[in-house]
C-alpha cells in the first residue's frame, strides 16, 4: 500500500503505521498494535495521543483498559479540508509579508520529482494567457507520469492559457494526444537538441528543468529574461513540423 499521501497531509511515519494497524485490527488494545506496527510501546502510545488530538482515532474504556479504534477512512478528507481551511486563513498574512520584502527573489531552485511538479504547476498560476514549452523527451514524460501531465494540461486549458508546445521526436505519440486538448498546439522537431532539458515560458516566468533520475529545475521570475526566451522560442517554432 502506497501511504505517501498520508505523509503529504501531515501524518508522521509512526502515526501512519499505528493508524494502518488499527484499520487492520479494528478495535484493539495497545499490545496488538505494538506487535503489528513493529514500533516501540512508547512510540505507539505517543502516536495514540497525537492521532486522537487530530480526531483520527477514538478509544473506549473497559474497566481500566483502553480499546482504540481508527475512524472511518473517508473522514481523512475532513481532516484535509480542515488543514486547507487553516491554510486559507493564513495566506493573506503570508502574502502581506512577501509584499513587504525589499527584494523579490528572481531565481529559485526546485529539487526532485515533487519539486519539479511544484515548479511546473506554478507556471500556470498567473494571469498570462500564453504558455510556451520546448524540449523534454519520453524519459521526462515517464518520470512525472501520465496522470500528472494530463491533469496539468487540462487545468492549463481550463484556465484559458493557450499552449504552444515543441516536443522532441521521441514524444511524437504523446504530442498527437495532447493536440486534442483545447487551447493546445503541439509541434514536433527532428532537430537533435538535448533531450534532458525542457524550457517553459509563461508570463514573466521561465522554468528550466533538467530531467535526470533525480530531476531539478530553476525558476527565473524576470520580464526581460522571459521576453528573450519567448523570442528564441518563436525562431525554433517556425522551423518545426506540425
Amino acid at each position: 500500500m502506497d501511504t505517501s499521501i498520508l505523509e503529504d497531509i501531515g501524518l508522521t511515519g509512526a502515526e501512519i503505521k499505528v493508524f494502518i494497524a488499527l484499520m487492520e485490527l479494528g478495535s484493539s488494545t495497545a499490545g496488538p498494535v505494538v506487535e503489528r506496527s513493529g514500533l516501540q510501546n512508547a512510540v505507539v502510545h505517543k502516536a495514540f495521543h497525537s492521532l486522537g488530538a487530530k480526531g483520527l482515532i477514538t478509544y473506549a474504556m473497559e474497566g481500566r483498559i483502553r480499546w482504540y479504534q481508527a475512524v472511518e477512512p473517508k473522514l481523512l478528507l475532513g481532516f484535509l479540508d480542515e488543514k486547507k481551511t487553516r491554510l486559507a486563513k493564513l495566506l493573506p498574512e503570508l502574502e502581506a509579508k512577501r509584499e513587504i520584502a525589499k527584494h523579490k527573489p528572481q531565481a529559485t531552485t526546485y529539487q526532485g520529482a515533487r519539486g519539479v511538479k511544484e515548479l511546473i504547476n506554478l507556471m500556470i498560476e498567473t494571469d498570462a494567457t500564453q504558455y510556451y514549452a520546448y524540449g523534454g523527451s519520453q524519459f521526462a514524460h515517464d518520470l512525472l507520469g501520465d496522470y500528472f501531465w494530463e491533469n496539468f494540461h487540462t487545468r492549463r486549458s481550463k484556465n484559458g492559457i493557450n499552449g504552444s508546445i515543441l516536443f522532441h521526436s521521441s514524444l511524437k505519440t504523446w504530442g498527437k494526444e495532447l493536440n486534442k486538448y483545447k487551447k493546445t498546439t503541439v509541434k514536433i522537431t527532428d532537430t537533435d537538441f538535448e533531450e534532458l532539458t525542457e524550457t517553459i515560458i509563461c508570463g514573466d516566468r521561465v522554468a528550466i528543468i533538467v530531467y535526470l533520475e533525480k530531476p531539478y529545475g530553476f525558476l527565473l521570475d524576470e520580464e526581460r529574461a522571459a521576453r528573450s526566451y519567448r523570442n528564441f522560442f518563436q525562431l525554433i517554432w517556425k522551423e518545426a513540423i506540425k
